[in-house]
């Protein structure tokens, strides 16, 4: 039977520009959906596990739109609640070379920020499961999406279910203090913290050392500091934050660090020609997950993740649609990019 993953957060319209124009250039939208958890329910399903989608999502065509676009691609979506105003919805301009993209948020009043408890019922959503994923966006919503993302937390690790949360602060939507606050509770039921240096400072206080990825370097002694202090804090299993060096908008070097607290991993790093680069870090997540769940060391997961994640650049869109096959065959070694006839 696959494993079972289930994932809790916002799924959001996204209507970006086409063709790399501006906003103040386009006259159309090219419109997808996705969001940081439905991302991962997503890809953990393409990999052939059984993705389950959380969430709460307005009572009317464009929620129903929504919730389609995850079954299309194999996500249950069973437990997702109806009601509430609206959707959330972002804007994409898309960058190249020196110009950086931009995202523009209309999400305020969306269905899952004004969630309750009794919109779920734990028992029946954790039947079976095997691993449980959230990111720092989702108790950024409100209060209620803030309790929300605690109650599901303790009901899995009351299961003995293991978890994971992404840090992805986002400082659009909380200041600093409130996130350090709401994510240091969190953080004491979680099994397993994905997150890069700066969301380690932003939501946990955690200071980088020697660390600048705005010059393109890496200075991975800062990143193992950083990961002792979050073991030692927190008594994570496993720490891993994806590395990004941004030679510009359309060329960045990726790769990972993972570890145990004791063990260090550093992954294979690949110069990524950019298509899209939003949703990397959610690929990442989902193939590091894909990778512990399955048995794989934490080395083999990390490599799995990150080559994942370096094919989901390439790919239009929230998702990330590389298949099982692609991204061993990247693992592997395979990186020509021939043609396949």
């Amino acid at each position: 039977m696959s494993k079972k993953v289930v994932t809790l957060g916002e799924i959001m319209l996204r209507l970006s520009t086409p063709d790399f124009k501006r906003f103040v250039q386009a006259d159309t939208f090219d419109v997808t959906y996705g969001g940081g958890e439905a991302n991962v329910a997503v890809a953990v399903s393409n990999y052939g596990l059984n993705g389950v989608f959380v969430s709460k999502v307005p009572n009317n065509p464009i929620g129903q739109s929504a919730i389609n676009h995850l079954r299309r691609y194999g996500v249950d979506t069973q437990f997702v609640a109806r009601g509430g105003d609206r959707l959330g919805i972002y804007f994409l301009e898309t960058g190249a070379s020196m110009r950086a993209s931009q995202v523009v948020y209309d999400r305020a009043g969306a269905s899952i920020a004004d969630v309750s408890g009794s919109d779920f019922d734990w028992d029946k959503i954790f039947d079976g499961a095997d691993w449980f994923h959230t990111t720092g966006i989702t108790p950024a919503l409100s209060d209620k999406a803030a309790e929300l993302t605690l109650a599901a937390l303790k009901a899995a690790r009351e299961r003995g279910i293991t978890t994971s949360i992404d840090l992805n602060y986002r400082k659009k939507l909380w200041s600093k203090e409130k996130a350090q606050k709401v994510m240091t509770e969190l953080c004491q039921y979680v099994d397993v913290c994905i997150g890069n240096e700066e969301d380690a400072e932003t939501t946990l206080g955690f200071k980088p050392a020697n660390t600048d990825i705005t010059k393109g370097e890496l200075h991975l002694d800062g990143y193992k500091d950083i990961i002792r202090q979050m073991k030692a804090k927190f008594g994570f299993k496993f720490i891993a934050s994806s590395l990004r060096e941004s030679y510009s908008a359309s060329d960045n070097g990726w790769s990972a660090l993972v570890s145990d607290g004791e063990e260090f991993y550093h992954t294979r790093k690949y110069d990524v020609r950019i298509v899209d680069r939003v949703g990397s870090g959610d690929s990442f997540a989902s193939g590091l997950i894909y990778g512990l769940v399955t048995g794989k060391s934490m080395a083999d997961a990390a490599e799995f993740g990150v080559a994942a994640s370096a094919l989901k650049h390439t790919i239009p869109g929230d998702l990330n649609h590389a298949t099982l096959a692609e991204v061993e065959a990247l693992v592997a070694g395979d990186a020509s990019g021939r043609v396949q006839r």
